[in-house]
């Protein structure tokens, strides 16, 4: 029996074609709420948090401009008060309704910063409150992991990232082959990274630069889909002291782009880490990252600034399968629901 979550996972092409289309035309509006702005800061939780970290790198590689991570509880419960004037707040929610967050994009309004709703419902109090609202259109989304709406997400931060570059239309053409390679990638054999993820005793997953959103979105899913302990790092905090507890028996997962300046270093990593005994899976990268890994799944033919939104696919699709050999519910983990809630606050 199919499973939810991979029917949602094989609707990800009409996801990436309709919310491109539904987006694109904001463009100006995006340029125009920025006019003035000097910074962009995120507000999300989860894996809203890790598409923010995929629009954050994009924002700072290609459109040279300062991006960073907001922590909501400085809103939420230190309830302090910064000066925002110069700051473009983008706050993203699958939901819409994550009330952390839509308290958080309030905070910020009265602050002082112009804000940015991501979120695929219409109407959510999220989008009704944001002086600009990019609504994704990925559907209605019944499993409780986020596969089509966090997808869609990275559409949206493609299209933040783009509309406030020098020339927002530079990434069109790859852009435009999105869809397409993630069609492709739907049929990607992934049996072999589940068997060596299936009987490993830790998993670590680690990218770095435009791809580390993608390692720690898939070291996330891994967790709440399939309940093993993962670590997401990047590429130099492994490499910082976590790498000295790699031994055998432990498989390490690495994403990479095909290209990009960060490439050769993870091909570097994975020959290291199965020096220390690991097994390494890579998803991505080229034939030298390939020929690093005991296990290579095939990755997106995309340049670096846009490969996160098909590397994914892969990934969801061993956390799929992962998840069913090990006789779990993909479609409803254990403890997990749409809406996230934090802890309570007055």
């Amino acid at each position: 029996m199919t499973t939810r979550m991979a029917r949602e996972i094989a609707e990800q092409p009409e996801t990436v074609r309709r919310t491109l289309a539904a987006l694109t035309e904001r463009r100006g509006d995006i340029r125009s709420l920025a006019a003035g702005r000097r910074r962009v800061l995120f507000a999300a939780r989860g894996s809203s948090d890790n598409a923010a970290v995929y629009g954050r790198y994009l924002l700072e590689t290609h459109a040279g401009v300062p991006g960073s991570l907001a922590s909501p509880s400085v809103a939420t419960h230190y309830r302090s008060r910064l000066d925002l004037t110069d700051t473009l707040v983008v706050c993203v929610s699958q939901s819409g309704a994550t009330e952390e967050i839509v308290e958080t994009q309030a905070w910020a309004r009265e602050c002082g910063a112009a804000t940015i709703a991501v979120a695929n419902v219409a109407g959510s109090p999220l989008v009704t409150e944001a002086d600009l609202a990019l609504v994704t259109e990925a559907g209605p989304e019944v499993a409780v992991p986020a596969t089509k709406t966090y997808l869609a997400q990275l559409v949206a931060m493609a299209v933040l990232g783009t509309a406030l570059a020098p020339d927002p239309a530079s990434l069109d053409p790859e852009l435009a082959r999105v869809a397409g390679e993630v069609e492709r990638l739907l049929a990607t054999p992934v049996g072999d990274a589940v068997a060596a993820l299936r009987d490993a005793s830790y998993a670590v997953v680690s990218g770095r630069g435009l791809m580390m959103g993608t390692a720690l979105e898939t070291a996330l899913k891994l967790e709440e889909t399939c309940l093993r302990p993962v670590r997401g790092y990047s590429y130099a905090d492994l490499r910082h002291g976590p790498i000295s507890v790699v031994t055998e028996g432990m498989t390490a997962l690495l994403v990479a782009a095909a290209d990009g300046p960060l490439l050769a270093p993870l091909v570097e990593l994975a020959g290291d880490l199965a020096a220390r005994g690991a097994t390494v899976v890579g998803i991505g990268g080229d034939a030298s990252f390939a020929g690093a890994c005991a296990v290579h799944v095939a990755g997106p033919d995309l340049p670096e600034a846009v490969a996160p939104l098909g590397a994914i696919v892969p990934a969801q699709l061993v956390v799929e399968a992962l998840a069913r050999e090990l006789g779990l519910d993909p479609d409803a983990p254990r403890a997990l629901a749409k809406v996230t809630r934090t802890d309570p606050h007055s």
